[in-house]
């Protein structure tokens, strides 16, 4: 196919794919929103049409992104024919499963029959652009001459501007160099990330892309976020995941703090002398953050004192800088008395691993994401200083924490399409080195099916999570978009991980082998920073609200 003829047709079915998603949102419309209005309960009561609605808007919106990744490469003249096969694969995939089924989970899909979409459907997949695609797209052939460009090392085109190209090259490296050849080691022994790769990083600026350089940052966007954050989730997805949290306490405080908020903590954020771990969720609790039951009271001297229990606190003990929500007035109810503490804290010290008077905490042991671990704390009477309620504002915490909840999302559908790089850099290898019956793997047409579709899926949720970057840096509102971008980058890494596990056959269950360990912390991804039902629901509610 003629480049400007698939350029025009991936345009026309990105196009197409809104419509039938039109269709979609009327047809759930009719169940949940009576009297003009959503109503929350038929919501949950409709909860699986919904959240079928939420993906195959997330499939949409991937396509949508996917055409103009291809745009963006014509125009800067480099669209070859890999990035054309990578186009005609997503699309061809995606296209069909709009006009099928679409997987919400290993067991679970959402199907057109579902909401009565047949004619939506058909006029979907009667649309030339879509029928085209649909027919030429994801094949045998195309898959196959994918995988040979990709055994060539012929990887398709992922330029972004010159400083986010120079970007991407340096932490590639690092990552490569610094993270990739221990990071196993580390998972097997179960270690935190070395102080001193936590050093080095700090001095590449990873604690402080997006703080102004006022404060000893990088001052740059969500999408040099997404960058680094990708390339060293590439290496392991504990050291991108080390920025997360930073990225958490910078944006809070900087959005919110006062002044000498801002100049005690920035700094030492930026240089990562100062780590920040987020002190939000609670056992029984989860995201319902309305039920949160942990206290924070003002003493005789002014000074906070906090009671309560969190659990699942990520790299608890070596961090600097605790920020803790908690309930400040009892009597507000819901979200309403929720605020935020900027809470100090010493680092381990004479064996023990919390020191500081009132703070008690407990490791869990997990299956995989390690490197920074996970803890169950306990408060009783743990003093906060009296200037540490974040901007001096109480009631706040919940509006501040939204906020910052779409960069925690968006950094964490980084982080996927990290993992999801990996399983593919991984699999990629063993299908090359593995020989069965006289050739490699790789040349078996299982196996090269399965290579090329880790690696447009990939490339979809890559630029799904680069739109939503792109719109969050753009100053709007990006719930949804960043909803979407964690949604299908939680799945495709999952995906990759399980595919790169089967390729290696018995050694992808042996926990010598990387894929072992990429299955596991992969597994983590469509949980944290939000499961994917919670997701889902955002995305549906926000989609029928607008």
């Amino acid at each position: 196919m003629h480049e400007g003829h698939l350029l025009n047709d991936a345009r026309a079915a990105a196009a197409a794919a809104q419509g039938y998603l039109a269709a979609v949102r009327s047809a759930l419309l009719d169940r949940v929103g009576g009297a003009g209005r959503v109503s929350a309960a038929a919501l949950n009561e409709h909860q699986h049409v919904a959240h079928g609605f939420a993906w195959a808007a997330t499939v949409a919106e991937g396509l949508t992104a996917l055409a103009a990744w291809a745009d963006r490469l014509a125009g800067a003249g480099r669209f070859g024919e890999t990035e054309a096969l990578v186009l005609r694969i997503g699309f061809g995939e995606y296209l069909s499963q709009l006009g099928s089924a679409i997987a919400m989970s290993q067991n679970e899909y959402f199907r057109p029959a579902d909401l009565g979409l047949a004619e939506a459907v058909r006029t979907l997949l009667a649309t030339p652009a879509v029928a085209a695609l649909v027919a030429g797209g994801s094949t045998p052939e195309t898959r196959r001459v994918l995988a040979g460009h990709l055994r060539e090392g012929r990887m398709p085109d992922e330029h972004l501007d010159e400083t986010l190209d120079m970007v991407r090259d340096q932490f590639r490296a690092f990552a490569r160099e610094r993270i990739a050849p221990n990071a196993h080691a580390w998972h097997l022994q179960d270690e935190l990330v070395p102080d001193a790769v936590v050093a080095e990083m700090g001095a590449l600026g990873v604690f402080g892309v997006c703080i102004d350089p006022e404060y000893g940052g990088l001052g740059l966007g969500k999408l040099a976020l997404c960058v680094v954050s990708e390339e060293l989730s590439r290496g392991w997805l504990a050291t991108g995941s080390l920025g997360t949290r930073s990225e958490i306490a910078g944006e809070l405080i900087a959005a919110n703090g006062t002044p000498e908020q801002k100049r005690r903590w920035l700094p030492g954020i930026a240089a990562g002398t100062i780590l920040p771990t987020a002190v939000f969720t609670e056992p029984d609790v989860g995201s319902d953050l309305a039920s949160l039951k942990t206290r924070a009271s003002r003493t005789g001297d002014g000074e906070w004192s906090v009671s309560g229990a969190k659990n699942w606190i990520t790299h608890a003990a070596r961090s600097d800088l605790m920020t803790i929500l908690a309930r400040t007035d009892k009597d507000a109810p819901g979200h309403a008395g929720l605020s935020i503490l900027l809470a100090a804290k010493q680092r381990p010290a004479d064996g023990a691993a919390f020191p500081d008077a009132g703070l008690e905490g407990s490791e869990i042991a997990v299956l995989g994401y390690r490197g920074m671990k996970e803890y169950a704390l306990s408060f009783e009477d743990f003093r906060v200083e009296a200037d540490g309620l974040l901007g001096a504002a109480e009631g706040q915490g919940f509006r501040q924490l939204m906020h910052t909840f779409e960069s925690a999302r968006i950094q964490t559908a980084a982080r996927a399409v990290g993992v999801a790089w990996n399983a593919f850099d991984v699999g990629m290898r063993y299908a090359e080195e593995r020989q069965q019956f006289g050739q490699p793997l790789a040349a078996f047409p299982r196996v090269s099916d399965k290579l090329a579709l880790m690696l447009v899926e990939t490339v979809i949720a890559r630029e799904l999570c680069y739109a939503a970057a792109r719109h969050k840096d753009s100053g709007k509102r990006c719930d949804i978009e960043a909803g979407m971008a964690k949604l299908l980058g939680a799945r495709v890494a999952w995906s990759n991980a399980d595919q790169t596990v089967q390729i290696h056959g018995g050694n992808g269950y042996a926990l010598e082998y990387e894929a072992s360990r990429i299955l596991c912390d992969a597994r983590i991804l469509s949980i944290f920073e939000g499961a994917a039902e919670i997701q889902a629901q955002v995305i549906a509610r926000g989609l029928l609200a607008s």
